[in-house]
């Protein structure tokens, strides 16, 4: 390929590192928003929903013009079909946030300690997986993904116990269910959140040696020379 494509394509995927960055702040701040009462923070998060739709379908875009103008193979098909698929994760994960955000507004002051503790919890694993799933992709450093299939496990738990609590505390007493809702809700999209890092983490992998590993098969080829 010529230099002026190799070019195009790490500007590529430069963008898509930026457009990254946006997303895990936007989680950042999505996840403060639960426990902190700070005034605007959920507001913050949802408009910025806007840029990150628009630079996906940018990506997209710029995307299917360089498959059909260079007809690319190898590694470079593989990296315009990873970035392609981050790109709608990462756009998905935003959905998420701003889901989170809402749910914030609105989260009532009875919603059991405990409960925040746990979505305070999963919030910092989901924000960990994000940050290597995503550095990763950028140094395209296959040893990272480790953390991210480890870390997903441990959320699914935190959200099969949330679950189990909350199904309990209702059990008990139908106070505070609208609460016990938001936070349900919560969970959900932070366990979301963690299976579209794993879906990063895949296409890092499938970029690196050319496997698909997906459906917990997940085994972490080694490097192609």
């Amino acid at each position: 390929m010529t230099t002026h494509f190799v070019n195009l394509l790490e500007d590529l995927r430069r963008r898509v590192a930026r457009m990254a960055s946006l997303v895990e702040d936007m989680v950042q701040e999505a996840c403060e928003s639960v426990t902190d009462t700070k005034e605007g923070l959920p507001d913050r998060v949802i408009k910025r929903d806007n840029e990150v739709d628009t630079e996906e379908v940018a990506v997209e875009s710029e995307v299917i013009r360089l498959m059909a103008l260079y007809q690319p193979v190898g590694s470079d098909l593989r990296l315009l079909c990873a970035i392609l698929k981050i790109n709608n994760d990462l756009e998905r994960v935003a959905d998420c946030a701003v889901n989170i955000a809402e749910r914030a507004r609105y989260m009532t002051e009875g919603a059991e300690p405990h409960h925040l503790e746990t979505l305070k919890e999963m919030g910092i694993l989901v924000r960990n997986m994000l940050r290597n799933a995503i550095q990763s992709f950028v140094m395209e450093d296959i040893e990272t993904v480790h953390k991210a299939f480890v870390e997903d496990d441990h959320v699914d738990t935190l959200y099969e116990q949330t679950i189990k609590r909350i199904v309990a505390d209702g059990a008990a007493s139908s106070d505070g269910m609208a609460s016990q809702l938001d936070v349900l809700s919560v969970a959900k999209n932070l366990e979301r959140i963690a299976d579209h890092a794993t879906n990063i983490a895949e296409d890092v992998i499938f970029l690196s040696t050319g496997d698909i590993v997906r459906h917990g098969e997940a085994v972490l080829p080694s490097k192609e020379e």
